[in-house]
């Protein structure tokens, strides 16, 4: 294979997000396209932030199953105090260290672990978490009974994305639904931990 060949591949496997508003906004950053990596669109991904406007504000932020960590970054550049991503594929996590010091985002940091282990090994409580875990292997019911054991502040918000046609995975009986979407082949909704919701999204 020519080097222009290995080089149009290499570049084939790239991609951007950007950030949509807040300290980074319109910043573009690089992102791997790996197999199972779905960077949540532009289009979901500002609904999602306008229902959680009033609260990323000092909010501790967790992304977990980060992939391209457009959840994260974008919560980032809204003013959360402090955001961690959680992605197991080494290269994609390599990507986000990257791009965090592109940003000199000293209150982020990047784990390099499969998700349901951090959960399990987790001491931090989290007001502000992002689930959007690879489909149709079950994790995001398994990552959110991890999750409400010991990673949440007492009214923390969490946002839940699946798949349209595999969407009945159970969710803690204490999470209020707060939001629903269905965009094309994909399901996202907004909980709250707690019996008495306190948010008026």
């Amino acid at each position: 294979m020519s080097k222009v060949k290995k080089q149009q591949d290499k570049n084939a496997r790239k991609g951007q997000i950007r950030i949509i508003s807040g300290q980074h906004r319109g910043r573009k950053l690089p992102v791997l396209l790996a197999d199972g990596l779905r960077p949540t669109t532009d289009r979901v991904k500002e609904t999602v932030f306008n229902w959680l406007m009033p609260y990323i504000q000092d909010s501790n932020c967790l992304d977990c199953f980060a992939g391209s960590g457009s959840l994260g970054f974008e919560a980032l550049s809204r003013g959360a105090s402090a955001v961690t991503l959680v992605e197991l594929n080494k290269a994609a996590a390599q990507q986000l260290k990257s791009n965090k010091s592109l940003l000199q985002a000293q209150q982020m940091q990047v784990i390099q672990q499969n998700a349901l282990a951090f959960l399990q090994q987790n001491q931090e409580r989290f007001s502000l978490v992002f689930l959007d875990p690879p489909f149709r292997q079950g994790l995001a019911q398994q990552s959110a009974e991890l999750l409400a054991a010991k990673g949440l502040t007492d009214d923390a918000l969490i946002y839940v994305e699946m798949e349209a046609d595999h969407n009945q995975q159970a969710m803690p009986s204490h999470w209020q639904l707060l939001k629903e979407k269905i965009a094309g082949q994909v399901i996202y909704r907004l909980y709250q931990n707690s019996q008495q919701p306190k948010c008026t999204i």
